[in-house]
């Protein structure tokens, strides 16, 4: 095989930072460079480079197929997001089509076959896409769930295959809408948020100026494109902001973590990567206290290590600082940020440079209960999100919609032009959480998160929906999680935690949690340490049922999922290990 040259960092078409009126006009500026995406092997080893101008051409080729199969304007197209260029040429297809993508998850080692044709299922019902396409590989799961929605189910390889025919394509408007994006969570009830040209323009500008990207700056990324932070800000932000990329599969990330700092390492220029907590948790615990890291990384170029998508722990990120700071690893390249689909992505992020910052609150305070002044006081470490994006507003709200002020803990509200346009075909959760301004400027989005503002920073603080309130007092389920993490033996992700009702219909704190001992007298032992621990930091017994390892489901980016995890609980198909066996 003759030897690959990625694309360029840079080139002498001038970089414009999203300031286009729609996103087909940023494609068609980005194929003008010579820049693009590379994809990588399991073994971080080139086997793909995909200019945005070859791109473009196999995107305008999918256009017209899919202008001859009749699909046009607001029609809505299902992708199974495998990182690769199909996926890539097919989202940009739509756009052109005057379609809307809908991109949906590849299957996950958790649930089995069943489970993901369950999902894509019903998330075909939501959309209601003309057509599903998928890779080859997954054709009889795809082709289950489209047959069972009674859309069309094409393999990507057979799609290829048809007709080209060119036509007129249709004009994009910045108002129209752009693309379709499934949170995370959204499996069950799945709500689909309609994202116009407008609002993901702006938020790409955001990216690109709250980073400072410019000259020779060149992400690499291993995120799933079926999330919004590896879709919006690792995949359509780097076409708009003409950047440079290599991809690692997310697969591949999962099976050899570590591939993604040697991606890092080698290609010389890589300045931008992004990743959840559990990502810089995972990389931490692989490396050995007698590697070198020095001899294999070269971390020293990474200027911004972004984090987000779920809860920031910033012990982890020290775990991270204390592993690879050999390796030129800097502490301040860390940017933490808040963001969601419902705001197209970010809603702030924290300025260059200025790392990861804390603030130690009281638990009491995070809870909204008085101090029990019998015990001591307890401390919780709340992440700095950083600034909001440009032309996005962030207030704290009370439950009667009053406005908080600094370091009053309330819901997070923001508005400004990224915020979602709808969610698809649900007008009642659409009014649940874009609120119309009073002074009649655009309506606020109720993001469901708590948190606080300092100083014009945001704090987050929780999600509201995931609080446990037991005889009126309130409790967070990741203080009682990291809790438990502080015992030996776990790790994140290892602990969920949720209320239940017992046997005598009083409410309970349960604790599900990852098991990775076999003696019967050693679990029981475990189990009221657990327990002990749990009492020590919310003063009641709590239910606490060992699961075997790999046992807890994870949303699509990774995160624990606590609302999935209570109701397999509560249906029997987490089934706990019997400690009277």
């Amino acid at each position: 095989m003759t030897d690959l040259t990625p694309t360029p960092n840079d080139c002498p078409l001038p970089r414009r930072r999203s300031d286009f009126a729609t996103f087909n006009e940023a494609i068609d500026y980005a194929a003008r460079s010579e820049k693009g995406m590379n994809f990588h092997d399991m073994r971080g080893t080139l086997d793909r480079v995909y200019p945005y101008a070859q791109m473009r051409e196999d995107a305008l080729a999918d256009a017209y197929r899919l202008a001859a199969m009749g699909i046009g304007k607001d029609d809505r197209v299902a992708l199974v997001a495998e990182t690769g260029p199909e996926f890539a040429a097919l989202f940009c297809a739509c756009v052109y089509a005057g379609a809307w993508p809908v991109p949906l998850p590849l299957p996950t080692t958790f649930g089995g076959k069943e489970s993901y044709i369950d999902q894509l299922a019903v998330q075909l019902q939501s959309s209601d896409p003309k057509i599903l396409l998928y890779p080859p590989e997954i054709a009889e799961m795809a082709s289950a769930a489209a047959e069972r929605q009674g859309c069309k189910g094409v393999d990507w390889a057979t799609f290829k295959d048809s007709e080209a025919p060119t036509v007129d394509l249709p004009e994009a408007q910045p108002d129209d809408i752009c693309y379709l994006q499934y949170s995370s969570g959204s499996t069950r009830f799945p709500t689909g948020v309609a994202v116009t040209h407008k609002a993901l323009l702006h938020n790409l500008f955001g990216h690109a100026d709250s980073m400072d990207i410019g000259y020779n700056d060149r992400v690499v990324s291993w995120l799933p494109w079926y999330h919004d932070m590896g879709l919006v800000g690792c995949f359509l932000s780097l076409i708009a902001n003409q950047v440079s990329v290599d991809y690692l599969k997310t697969e591949h990330f999962a099976r050899r973590p570590l591939a993604w700092l040697d991606l890092i390492s080698r290609n010389k220029g890589a300045t931008l990567s992004y990743s959840p907590t559990f990502g810089y948790d995972i990389c931490a615990r692989r490396v050995s206290s007698q590697t070198n890291v020095a001899d294999r990384f070269d971390l020293s170029r990474w200027r911004t290590a972004g984090n987000g998508a779920d809860m920031i722990r910033p012990d982890v990120m020290q775990n991270f600082v204390n592993a690879f700071a050999d390796a030129g690893f800097k502490a301040s390249a860390f940017t933490p940020s808040y963001g969601l689909a419902e705001a197209t992505l970010a809603v702030t992020v924290m300025p260059p440079s200025e790392g990861i910052r804390v603030e130690l609150v009281e638990e009491e305070r995070l809870s909204g209960s008085r101090r029990d002044l019998s015990r001591p006081a307890r401390y919780r470490a709340i992440v700095n999100c950083g600034k909001p994006l440009q032309d996005m507003e962030v207030e704290i709200r009370g439950e009667n919609g009053d406005v908080k002020g600094d370091h009053q803990i309330g819901k997070v509200w923001c508005r400004g032009p990224s915020v979602m346009h709808s969610y698809f075909r649900n007008e009642e959760a659409t009014e649940e959480c874009l609120i119309p301004a009073e002074d009649g400027k655009g309506s606020w989005l109720d993001t469901g998160d708590m948190g606080y503002m300092g100083d014009g920073y945001l704090f987050i603080v929780g999600r509201a929906k995931d609080m446990i309130i037991i005889n009126g007092k309130n409790h967070w389920p990741q203080d009682i999680e990291w809790a438990v993490e502080q015992l030996a033996g776990f790790n994140h992700g290892d602990i969920a935690a949720f209320s239940i009702e017992t046997e005598n219909g009083e409410e309970a704190p349960a604790v599900l949690v990852h098991c990775r001992v076999s003696d019967p007298e050693e679990r029981v032992k475990l189990r009221d340490q657990i327990a002990d621990k749990v009492r020590s930091v919310t003063g009641m017994n709590c239910v606490v049922e060992l699961v075997p390892p790999r046992t807890l489901p994870r949303t699509s980016s990774g995160k624990l999922s606590r609302a999935k995890a209570k109701r397999l609980y509560l249906s029997g198909e987490i089934e706990p290990i019997d400690l009277a066996a």
